[in-house]
């Protein structure tokens, strides 16, 4: 009972970094955290979202430590997020690697919301697919993130890609 008190008193920071530098400051401030003993709990990289980090401390000042003198960062939002609103960011990562060529996703995020559309590629080094929408006249292929689709309907056509 205490222990869930707690993770409700817990905070989590937004860290603004310098984009596509987020691995190194995570690196950078996991060797803070050690050094200085600090109450840090979690780091977190959203995928999808360039320039910032999430910071999960006891404190502000647990976070601000952690982050000081870090390269690429940038500094710690004022107002801390609540987790709920970074919670979705965390539950895709499972859901992104499940992905194949041929699969029928929908649109969840963008001007595309709610479409219906092809898997044509997919980049897995820049977590992009390559889609094509099927309510389109003409197919256009249109280069979405990997966490802005959801697998509705697997096509079978490719048997042999079916041991994820």
């Amino acid at each position: 009972m205490e222990e869930q008190q707690n993770k409700e008193n817990e905070t989590v920071f937004a860290l603004r970094t310098t984009a596509n530098r987020e691995d190194q400051v995570m690196d950078f401030i996991t060797s803070n955290v050690k050094k200085k003993k600090l109450e840090v709990y979690g780091i977190i990289r959203p995928h999808g979202m360039r320039g910032y980090i999430f910071i999960e401390a006891a404190t502000k000042t647990d976070a601000e430590q952690a982050a000081f003198n870090v390269p690429y960062a940038r500094g710690i939002l004022p107002q801390p997020i609540k987790y709920k609103e970074i919670e979705h960011m965390l539950e895709q990562v499972k859901r992104e690697m499940n992905i194949q060529k041929n699969d029928i996703v929908e649109i969840i995020l963008g001007p595309f919301k709610r479409e219906n559309a092809k898997i044509t590629r997919i980049d897995k080094q820049k977590e992009e697919v390559v889609v094509e929408l099927l309510e389109a006249a003409v197919p256009i292929p249109i280069t979405v993130k990997m966490d802005a689709v959801k697998v509705i309907r697997r096509d079978r056509q490719d048997e042999g890609e079916t041991g994820l």
